[in-house]
């Protein structure tokens, strides 16, 4: 096995080392607003320079990934401000006000954006089972992979980040 390099024929038919196809991998292990757009949007200009990508759904990520998921999600302050009854809700209209504002595409549409560049959505199997989450679900371009299934596909990325 040749790697990372694989070999190709040059004009003359002499052996010449390509490189492999780059790579990577985002892990989203919230189902917020800015647990989102992080790893949708790393992911999406990822393919766009021409790298596979792939976004592995875990925790409450994996709410992203069910059928009106991405519609519901919201954004939570951080610390005792997000435990204040109502605060999500306003503090998720302030945020989809300012995506808007700012000509951003909204959740929903980044994922519906993302398959079509070629992202892979991954399901973690673990946490399905865990939630009781089935696989009807899921939104239909959802893979549903082991957490060994995606390590053995991370370990020979060349990115893989925690968003």
């Amino acid at each position: 096995m040749v790697s990372p390099l694989q070999l190709t024929e040059t004009r003359d038919g002499s052996p010449q080392a390509a490189p492999q196809k780059r790579s990577c991998t985002f892990i989203c292990s919230r189902g917020t607003i800015d647990g989102a757009y992080p790893a949708l949007l790393l992911a999406i200009n990822a393919r766009r320079m021409g790298m596979q990508a792939t976004i592995f759904y875990t925790f409450m990520g994996l709410d992203l990934l069910r059928k009106g998921g991405a519609e519901r999600c919201q954004f939570v302050p951080a610390g005792t401000m997000g435990a204040i009854p109502g605060m999500a809700s306003m503090a998720t209209l302030m945020m989809k006000r300012k995506i808007d504002g700012a000509g951003i595409p909204t959740v929903a549409e980044l994922m519906e954006m993302a398959p079509l560049e070629g992202v892979k959505l991954v399901a973690c199997k673990m946490t399905m089972d865990m939630l009781g989450i089935g696989r009807e679900d899921l939104i239909d371009c959802a893979e549903v992979q082991t957490a060994e299934q995606y390590m053995k596909h991370a370990r020979d990325c060349q990115i893989n980040m925690f968003t």
